[in-house]
């Protein structure tokens, strides 16, 4: 191929690449790095000492359009998250919810309604005046799970022993005396969160306690409004159970 027909079929393409931009300029103006190309090139036909204040106008939305598409994300991350947390509790109150019996009901806390909830032990705390096992027949077949302890165990657990307003969910890092509700051998645990129950008049307070290994899945910033809804649901049972 000649120099001539080399130049003429580069002519020919520089023509046909500003016939279609002149026809579409959307095809340069949604190209980001193609218009900074631009800006770029003519803030140098122009020279330094000159401002281009349009520019600069340019520069700044670009940017705060980059802040609002990161923010979207962000949301879109976080509603994802919110539907997978609720699919979660929804399946958990279906397992707790298919029991036939109390003995199952349970067990099924301690397996797959843990599992379901991705939490490593999940422990029932029940106050009793007697601290022996006479006070719950199954106590020793449910050990695994069902934790009996003096009057005022609970809210002295929730609280630390201070003298300080306390919520249903509590979510924090694990506290002293955990060894009594998870076990002795459960020292791995590092998170976890503490729901307040309410069994119904005469009844002395008790607590649902889910355990973590991982020490920041249970942190006091995160929304607690799920795990409520679980706890409320969970102290009907109980009171159903119990009644």
């Amino acid at each position: 191929m000649s120099s001539v027909e080399a130049n003429d079929l580069s002519s020919n393409a520089t023509e046909d690449w500003r016939a279609r931009a002149l026809a579409d300029p959307d095809l340069i103006l949604d190209d980001r790095d193609l218009m900074r190309a631009l800006i770029t090139a003519n803030d140098r036909q122009m020279g330094g000492n000159i401002v281009d204040m349009r520019g600069i106008a340019m520069e700044r939305l670009e940017n705060r359009l980059d802040r609002l598409e990161d923010t979207h994300r962000s949301v879109i991350a976080a509603a994802y998250e919110n539907l997978a947390g609720t699919n979660q509790i929804h399946r958990a109150i279906l397992k707790l919810l298919d029991q036939p019996d109390f003995e199952t009901f349970l067990k099924a806390l301690g397996t797959d309604v843990a599992s379901t909830l991705r939490v490593d032990r999940v422990r029932l705390v029940l106050e009793s005046a007697e601290t022996t096992a006479t006070a719950a027949p199954h106590v020793q077949k449910l050990e695994d799970v069902l934790t009996i302890v003096a009057p005022g165990f609970v809210e002295g657990y929730i609280t630390a022993g201070r003298a300080v307003p306390h919520r249903q969910v509590t979510l924090r890092q694990v506290g002293d005396g955990s060894a009594l509700i998870f076990g002795a051998d459960a020292a791995w645990i590092k998170s976890e969160a503490l729901l307040l129950l309410d069994l119904g008049e005469g009844r002395l307070p008790a607590m649902l306690v889910m355990g973590a290994e991982d020490p920041h899945q249970f942190r006091p910033s995160q929304g607690t409004d799920l795990l409520t809804f679980f706890a409320g649901v969970f102290e009907r049972q109980m009171r159903r159970w119990l009644g």
